[in-house]
């Protein structure tokens, strides 16, 4: 499963990568120059970046999935060639994968055509010497930075966690601090979802993200810092089967979340006005509250960034149309996959509850596909076999019947021992050969005189 989990990944960062050229209305300049762009830092050909867009454009994300290979052993580079490969990018960051491979030839280091540029290029990537990792950025001293704004709605969406206050939460009403997850609209301001959460995991950024998705439709990036609930392997698989083109805010550089920063400074008077509120407070009337507070003290209020617009008029008025996807794509593309191995008894052990999957997969690692919000039934793949769909294994009263193993698992019946038939010939043959080289005794007696 570990190959397929790598093929995802691949196909992720591969949809990562022509996210730019993806965007709505290029024209052919802006397309030229960013594939440019894209050639320069990851030294691949022009040829392979409209090979990406055109399979993106057809099958979607499965289409950048890599074909599978019946071995890998062709893919490994030996280290010393790796090192010298790494000397020779960071001798020259700019040095495309093409030119370094033509140096290792021309120094006579390896054979000409024996590595591929695709082979070395994953290998670079994976030791951190990209030509994205090696960009060198020019210091632009201390110039103050300029403030920017998309033309149109949903072209950008920020995100931020803010910390709450404590609420009793649970059933033993324990005090617990509460997070707010919001997704802003770039050019609007207008917040598409916020909700406060009991905990701080990946799952309630994946919660809000597909409430925002399912209301406003799909924007074409998003913007978020490096907190480790934005920066996962989900978040980038999932932007990857939705088309949106997903960003990180550089170290240090708070100038690139001015906006969701600014409106948390407007929910830090909601908390103010919150705790000095005398009704009961839970998680829920919270929330209740904060939505109405939202409507009505932000997103209907004249902004002075939107020429006095309230950011619901500013959205409402953008004649961009918006781009909505069916349900099931939707979800499906908020799914997890783990990875798990079959018991002899045909089940998984998931969540620390046992699934039924079936005696064909006893001993096999299958991928189990999930709803994080719905784990009552899941779904299992192993390799090309069509999805099985496993159920919570229910124990009867009784020992059911001994199940028939799968054919495949079926014990031979042999009629001879093919180790001892196979030992008996290759000892006639040793046999045969040790007498071929034998010295007569005799014959060296007869004609050799009395030295013998």
């Amino acid at each position: 499963m570990k190959n397929k989990e790598k093929a995802q990944d691949i196909a992720t960062q591969r949809a990562m990568l022509i996210a730019p050229l993806l965007s709505h209305g290029l024209d052919r300049g802006e397309v030229k120059m960013i594939k440019e762009r894209i050639c320069r830092e990851t030294g691949l050909s022009e040829r392979t970046i409209r090979r990406y867009v055109s399979e993106y454009r057809e099958k979607g994300f499965i289409g950048l999935i890599p074909k599978s290979r019946s071995t890998e052993s062709g893919r490994a580079i030996p280290p010393d060639i790796l090192d010298e490969a790494i000397r020779l990018r960071k001798e020259v960051p700019s040095r495309s994968v093409s030119e370094i491979i033509r140096i290792l030839e021309w120094d006579g280091l390896i054979e000409q055509g024996s590595v591929k540029r695709s082979t070395l290029q994953e290998n670079l990537q994976e030791k951190g010497f990209s030509g994205k990792h090696m960009a060198i950025y020019h210091n632009s001293g201390n110039l103050a930075t300029r403030r920017f704004q998309k033309r149109s709605r949903n072209k950008l969406w920020h995100s931020d966690i803010k910390y709450g206050c404590y609420l009793p939460i649970g059933p033993n009403k324990k005090l617990q601090q509460v997070y707010l997850v919001a997704f802003l609209d770039d050019a609007t301001r207008m917040i598409l979802h916020a909700q406060f959460y009991p905990n701080l995991t990946s799952a309630i950024v994946e919660d809000c993200y597909r409430k925002a998705i399912l209301k406003f439709g799909i924007p074409e990036s998003v913007y978020y810092d490096n907190g480790k609930q934005y920066k996962t392997k989900w978040m980038s698989r999932t932007c990857a089967k939705l088309g949106v083109r997903l960003l990180f805010a550089k170290p240090y550089s708070p100038e690139g979340t001015g906006k969701i920063e600014r409106f948390n400074q407007h929910i830090d008077r909601f908390l103010d006005e919150y705790k000095v509120d005398k009704s009961p407070k839970t998680l829920e009337q919270m929330n209740e509250r904060f939505w109405i507070w939202l409507e009505e003290c932000y997103q209907n209020k004249p902004h002075s960034a939107l020429d006095n617009k309230t950011p619901v008029e500013a959205y409402n008025l953008d004649p961009k149309p918006l781009k909505y996807l069916p349900v099931e794509t939707v979800s499906n593309a908020f799914l997890h996959a783990e990875s798990r191995r079959v018991d002899k008894s045909g089940c998984i052990s998931f969540g620390s509850v046992k699934y039924e999957v079936g005696l064909a997969y006893v001993g096999r690692m299958v991928d189990v596909i999930f709803d994080p919000n719905n784990t009552e039934t899941l779904t299992v793949e192993y390799l090309d076999d069509a999805p099985v769909t496993a159920a919570k294994l229910v124990i009867g009263e009784r020992v059911s019947e001994k199940p028939v193993l799968p054919e495949y698992l079926t014990a031979l019946k042999p009629t001879n021992s093919r180790l001892l038939d196979a030992a008996e010939r290759e000892n006639d043959k040793r046999r045969e050969k040790s007498s071929a080289t034998a010295i007569s005794f005799r014959n060296m007696r007869n004609g050799g005189g009395n030295n013998v």
